[in-house]
């Protein structure tokens, strides 16, 4: 594929310290040429200090938006005229929007997920979740299945105070039955591993088992895990998981990482383009960068 770069294209990026790592360049710029748009996105190192000027280069740049990632997802609200609803409830912009001469915040990690769930044919209302972590990503993965009528989310976490503070949040800001439950690990509380058990979805949200350690997952009791069950692994590098061959094994259903990557990165194509994103197109070109 030839990028062919002039005096109208229209440039977006991301933001992050390091950003030498993200697939997003190879995925988003696939999609533009798939489109016939002429458009180009960058990678922009972005240390904590100069963010501020990062994100008002924006502006005097005319850039069309960008993505943002660790570690100024939090941080850059601060710097925006305006947040959507599921950026303010996640506390977190990972897509930047420029309208005019405003800046919108928005965060696609949520339904990004969402969509990736339905397009695995499991609609989380009326459904039980366990979250596995309690940190940026479970937030976002947790205020979506909240808004997506879960009846109920289960937060486990090695250090168990995290996990309470994120479901005593979840129960009192979005009137979800949340709770906290041990860690269900192999000799883990009882508690814990009827959690992984009854859980008709279970979404490890920690960085275990990323490239290049692929070989480790989380400590779990596998032997809990049934079919029926969905499981759904953050990760996206590798695809295919250690944690996500267990669940295999085990007879429950598994979703990549990458899905959640390909469906959010897919919602920001949509808010800068106005335009349908190509996600056969986006999936073959993270695939082929992965390789």
């Amino acid at each position: 594929m030839m990028l062919k770069v002039n005096a109208h294209t229209r440039i977006c990026g991301i933001i992050g310290d390091p950003v030498e790592h993200s697939l997003s360049p190879e995925m988003h710029n696939a999609a533009f040429h798939a489109r016939g748009l002429n458009y180009v996105y960058v990678a922009f190192r972005v240390p904590a200090s100069r963010l501020g000027a990062a994100v008002a280069a924006i502006r005097h740049l005319d850039l069309v938006g960008v993505n943002v990632t660790i570690p100024h997802k939090e941080t850059v609200l601060a710097h925006l005229d305006e947040v959507s609803e599921e950026a303010r409830l996640t506390g977190a912009v990972n897509t930047v929007v420029r309208r005019d001469d405003r800046l919108i915040g928005y965060n696609t990690d949520g339904e990004g997920f969402l969509q990736a769930l339905r397009a695995a044919g499991f609609v989380p209302a009326g459904r039980s979740a366990l979250l596995l972590g309690a940190g940026g990503a479970a937030r976002a993965v947790a205020v979506a299945l909240a808004r997506a009528g879960a009846a109920s989310i289960a937060v486990a976490n090695r250090t168990p105070a995290r996990a309470e503070r994120l479901a005593a949040w979840l129960a009192d800001r979005l009137g979800v039955a949340a709770r906290a439950v041990p860690w269900p690990g192999r000799d883990g509380a009882r508690a814990g591993r009827e959690a992984l058990e009854r859980a008709d979805l279970v979404v490890h949200a920690t960085p275990l088992g990323t490239y290049p350690d692929t070989s480790t997952g989380p400590d779990l009791a596998y032997e809990c895990l049934r079919p029926g069950q969905l499981v759904f692994d953050l990760v996206y590098n590798p695809p295919e998981t250690a944690f996500l061959a267990r669940a295999r094994a085990a007879g429950a259903g598994a979703v990549s990482g990458l899905e959640m990557l390909i469906h959010q990165g897919a919602l920001a194509f949509e808010l800068w383009t106005d335009q349908s994103p190509p996600l056969d197109t986006m999936r073959a070109a993270l695939r082929e960068a992965l390789l």
